[in-house]
């Protein structure tokens, strides 16, 4: 019988990449607020928050194989969430231009096997806007549930000038990585 996988995200970007390498499993989002220590590296930040989300559907599966993944940017040594507003978008957006960032991808595996969790880090350029297009990017709607106020997926795309790393980690699951930690389970 094939083991159950359960993959602890409503992130309809996560749901695509991961039918890349899994072509059958359950969605089910955590519910719980996301909340990391203080202190901890962006590295562990996601490593603890994709753990956090993967416990708690699998507390609920025991049996199953739970994924739970978090993604953060990181530009200097702030840590950009999802912004919920215009204003707090165009001040994200206004201090990743013209700039490297890194985007930070956790991944959490949580079943019968025990616990296991992983982070990749890609470097992302991005470009200057003018007030303009930052306006118009922002119309889009695009950046209010992206972390770092834009998707390198979707219209965010015009203004990203490169990429060092994996690319399906900035749009929130390292596949290649997950794939290789999935064969060993």
């Amino acid at each position: 019988m094939e083991k159950q996988v359960i993959l602890a995200s409503g992130s309809p970007r996560r749901q695509e990449l991961l039918r890349l390498i899994v072509p059958e499993y359950e969605v089910i989002p955590a519910l719980g607020e996301e909340v990391a220590k203080e202190g901890l590296s962006p590295q562990e930040t996601v490593q603890q928050l994709a753990l956090h989300k993967a416990k708690e559907v699998a507390a609920a599966h025991p049996a199953a194989l739970v994924i739970g993944a978090d993604t953060i940017v990181v530009v200097g040594d702030e840590i950009l969430g999802k912004p919920k507003t215009p204003q707090r978008s165009r001040a994200m957006l206004q201090k990743l231009q013209g700039r490297d960032h890194m985007v930070y991808t956790g991944v959490a595996l949580v079943g019968p096997l025990g616990e296991e969790t992983f982070a990749m880090g890609t470097k992302v350029r991005f470009a200057p806007m003018d007030e303009g297009e930052m306006e118009a990017y922002i119309a889009t709607g695009e950046p209010f549930d992206k972390a770092g106020a834009y998707g390198i997926q979707g219209f965010g795309s015009a203004y990203i000038e490169g990429i060092e790393g994996d690319y399906y980690n900035v749009m929130g699951l390292p596949v290649q990585a997950l794939y290789q930690k999935l064969k060993n389970r």
